[in-house]
């Protein structure tokens, strides 16, 4: 989840329990969440108070499951969770956190019935990147990226997602990619002298060029950054990033930005050591490519300036045109049932690997190897050795995910893991076709240190295909419909990824 530390739900206690006087509301502000703009009310509007940028908390802050205490006659919030008290008095400068005083640039106060704080006290004590656009009045917030996985595939990965709850009626929630208005852009890659930009939603490009200094200028209007995003790559406080490129000589860097908040537009800025042909192939299917390879559609560039936006993906190899070898694994199997309670997840994991293997046999440049075709345990070495000795194409390890037992949250979706930068676009490419295939929440592509995707030596990934600790998840996985759609997905992200 995307958790925010302990003052700030001290301030945000204060809220309910000790109404007072606030300032006067500022005009009309905004705030930005991991790319997506928050909606807030009149009172909540971001405030300048002696230099300091004042944001309301409500927005961020709610559900977290603390023990609260309030004195009203000190009119003292403490808060304690697993050993740690913390301590907040409304108009003080001064917080407690286990017996350490801590100065505040000003004292919270409310606004109406609503706190606010700091802007730079949310980034220090939340980990959150913050930064301030005065121009468009605009706070920027960008959640801590929260650490996956383990070693091995048997290791469960915890619940990261985040739903914002609504502030009464006042305050919006935060969008994930795809559930808004605004597109999410949820990944970017420079792959065999191509940009592709991975989206959830529908985008109509604008590209163009600029020849004071050799660029190519790709404008997707209406979107912004999506969760997975910022999973992938970097974004700093000022909503930008770059990917550095080395492998091709024409093209030095290839930078990004939040361009505009009104409307919402990501920039993406192709830095070019010479002008360079390109073309664009947007089908509406999630992918954006700007092929440098293709010939010339670019657009009589308009009169802007491209800002300075301040990563890396090294470009996946898909080896030789001829026949490929793919290597498809059902994870667990034999002594090893995996996750699961009701179910296990070795029963979910070998007939939808058969399934694919299937389908890939009736591909004439496709050879099939599977690490298992029944209920034995091949331990991850063998996994591992085996893509190798057969010098694989591509590796696929399919898994269904949990959590533990008594868990407050209850997590559904579908993810894909990777470890290597070489395997980065494979697991975009597949992820997009297996979250249509489960129907269920897409959880992103994300990075994991697996032993199966970290000792293989060719693009490979782990598959999450839902949650069996989630009765809907586990329901839907056991079904043949749902098997044979996931087997058709991953067959599909492999043909596209090898060019079929």
């Amino acid at each position: 989840m995307k958790k925010f530390g302990f003052l700030a739900l001290l301030l945000l206690l204060l809220v309910l329990v000790y109404p007072g006087t606030g300032y006067a509301g500022s005009a009309e502000t905004h705030i930005n969440l991991d790319g997506n703009d928050l909606k807030i009310s009149k009172e909540a509007q971001v405030q300048i108070v002696n230099g300091s940028v004042m944001v309301p908390l409500r927005l961020v802050t709610e559900q977290l499951g603390y023990t609260v205490k309030w004195d009203n006659v000190t009119k003292t919030a403490t808060i304690e969770q697993k050993g740690t008290t913390l301590k907040l008095i409304v108009n003080n400068a001064m917080a407690e956190a286990s017996g350490k005083q801590i100065k505040l640039d000003n004292p919270p106060f409310l606004s109406g019935n609503t706190t606010l704080v700091p802007l730079r006290f949310v980034g220090e004590q939340t980990g959150t990147t913050v930064g301030w656009d005065n121009v468009a009045k605009t706070v920027y917030l960008t959640s801590p990226v929260p650490e996956i996985g383990g070693s091995d595939p048997e290791i469960t990965v915890p619940d990261t997602s985040v739903t914002a709850p609504s502030d009464n009626g006042s305050n919006g929630n935060t969008a994930t990619d795809g559930n808004s208005s605004t597109a999410a852009v949820t990944n970017l890659s420079f792959v065999d002298n191509k940009l592709i930009v991975a989206v959830n939603g529908s985008v109509t490009p604008n590209v163009f060029t600029m020849t004071d200094k050799d660029r190519i200028v790709v404008d997707l209007p209406n979107t912004s950054f999506g969760d997975s995003f910022h999973q992938n790559l970097s974004v700093e406080k000022s909503q930008s990033g770059q990917l550095t490129i080395t492998e091709y000589p024409n093209v030095s860097t290839i930078r990004y930005s939040l361009f505009s908040s009104s409307p919402s537009t990501i920039r993406i800025v192709i830095d070019l050591n010479s002008a360079n042909n390109y073309s664009v192939t947007n089908a509406n299917d999630g992918l954006i490519i700007v092929d440098l390879n293709g010939t010339s559609t670019s657009t009589t560039p308009p009169a802007t300036t491209v800002p300075e936006v301040p990563v890396t993906t090294p470009p996946p190899s898909t080896g030789n045109t001829d026949k490929k070898i793919i290597v498809i694994d059902a994870g667990h199997g034999g002594k090893d049932p995996g996750t699961g309670s009701n179910r296990k997840e070795k029963d979910f994991t070998l007939p939808t690997a058969l399934k694919i293997a299937e389908l890939l046999k009736k591909e004439p440049n496709i050879e099939v190897v599977l690490t298992r075709s029944d209920d034995t345990y091949p331990t991850l070495q063998d996994r591992s050795n085996l893509a190798n000795k057969v010098k694989a194409d591509l590796f696929i390890s399919v898994h269904a995910n949990s959590i533990p037992v008594g868990s407050k949250s209850n997590p559904s979706g579908t993810e894909t893991y990777y470890t290597r930068k070489d395997s980065l676009l494979f697991a975009q490419t597949v992820h997009k076709y297996l979250t249509v295939a489960t129907d269920l929440q897409d959880r992103g592509v994300r990075q994991a240190n697996y032993h199966v995707t970290r000792e293989t030596k060719m693009p490979a990934i782990l598959l999450e295909c839902g949650y069996l600790s989630n009765t809907k998840d586990e329901a839907l996985l056991f079904t043949v419909d749902v098997q044979n759609r996931i087997a058709e997905a991953v067959v599909l992200g492999i043909k596209e990824y090898l060019g079929r």
